[in-house]
């Protein structure tokens, strides 16, 4: 049977569920091109494509950092949901790339837009962090704690991508995107469940091993090349496709539905092999199933937000649709979200 915080006015029993009120998303101007990877490092934009599906991917200038990323995206949120900077009870941002370790880039989100009222605090679970998030963000929302809460992906992967590694800095790129969620008393619309996992025996798949207490920063860790990222590809693909498959069926089972009832899928933006064989083991034809990744690769937490704000604002998401998001990331942890727009 399936569980839903129920509201008890005049009588009638009401759901309360998290209306996705606004969203907006950021890609910074500056495109990095298959071919100029090929003047970096050994490889071919027919390699790149064929192995991934991209085609380029963003990056961010010197001087712009997570925290400003997160600005420009959460502002054309709140600009879309039409509410008062001062209701925003919460502040959630799921970043593996903060401005720094403390204070929460959510704080710096906070401070810049003027957001006065709202508690903020920042999400590490890799690419899974958007989600986690608003797996949280709907938990405050259904418990009565807060009514109001912004929810922000947001990464800058190339200040840690390794870009003298022809397996990884092919993959990934920087942006974000933003959600604001609202108490919705009349049932209907809204995120219809939330499901997150984590498997931390896989640990060393996807890390960056070095600048935390296990291995802080040194002259050595700077001459090994330890600030960057460091993957297992084959690995990780083998445990994505599955992972990503399960807990899309949880979300959608948990709610009593089939496959066909999906309207749009949209899968953590990390490589076309892993979106065309979860979207196969699915069922989901790709016409089903929103894809931006050749535009932006991999951009961690910006992922989900910046293709959820994409498909809305292309007319891919309607109100009525039922939407299905789902992402894996360092950890490893793995997470679903079903939403009526």
């Amino acid at each position: 049977m399936v569980y839903h915080e129920i509201y008890e006015i005049k009588g009638c029993y009401k759901l309360i569920r998290s209306l996705i009120k606004g969203v907006g998303s950021y890609a910074p101007p500056k495109v990095l091109t298959n071919a100029d990877l090929c003047d970096m490092v050994n490889t071919s934009d027919e390699w790149i494509t064929s192995r991934t599906g991209i085609k380029e991917r963003r990056i961010a200038r010197d001087n712009v950092t997570t925290a400003d990323i997160a600005t420009y995206a959460s502002k054309a949120a709140l600009e879309m949901a039409k509410i008062d900077p001062l209701e925003i009870d919460l502040i959630i941002l799921g970043t593996v790339t903060p401005d720094m370790l403390f204070p929460a880039t959510a704080c710096m989100v906070q401070h810049r837009l003027g957001l006065k009222n709202a508690a903020a605090f920042d999400i590490s679970a890799g690419c899974s962090g958007f989600i986690y998030s608003l797996s949280i963000a709907d938990s405050f929302i259904r418990s009565e704690k807060f009514k109001n809460v912004l929810v922000v992906g947001v990464d800058i992967l190339s200040r840690i991508t390794d870009y003298t590694d022809r397996a990884t800095c092919i993959l990934f790129g920087d942006g974000g995107g933003a959600a604001v969620l609202s108490a919705n008393y009349n049932g209907g619309r809204g995120i219809l469940s939330t499901h997150i996992h984590a498997e931390g025996g896989h640990d060393d798949i996807l890390k960056l091993p070095a600048g935390g207490s296990c291995m802080p920063a040194s002259l050595g860790t700077m001459t090994n090349r330890a600030h960057f990222i460091k993957m297992k590809g084959s690995e990780l693909f083998k445990y994505a496709v599955t992972y990503l498959k399960d807990v899309a069926m949880e979300a959608i089972l948990y709610n009593n539905l089939k496959p066909e009832d999906i309207d749009l899928f949209i899968p953590h933006q990390a490589n076309m092999r892993i979106v065309e064989a979860t979207a196969k083991k699915l069922g989901f034809p790709m016409e089903k199933v929103f894809v931006n990744l050749q535009k932006y690769g991999n951009t961690s937490n910006g992922s989900i937000p910046l293709a959820l704000d994409e498909a809305y604002r292309s007319g891919r998401v309607k109100e009525g649709d039922i939407v299905l998001v789902d992402a894996i990331g360092a950890g490893l942890t793995w997470s679903s979200a079903l939403i009526k727009w």
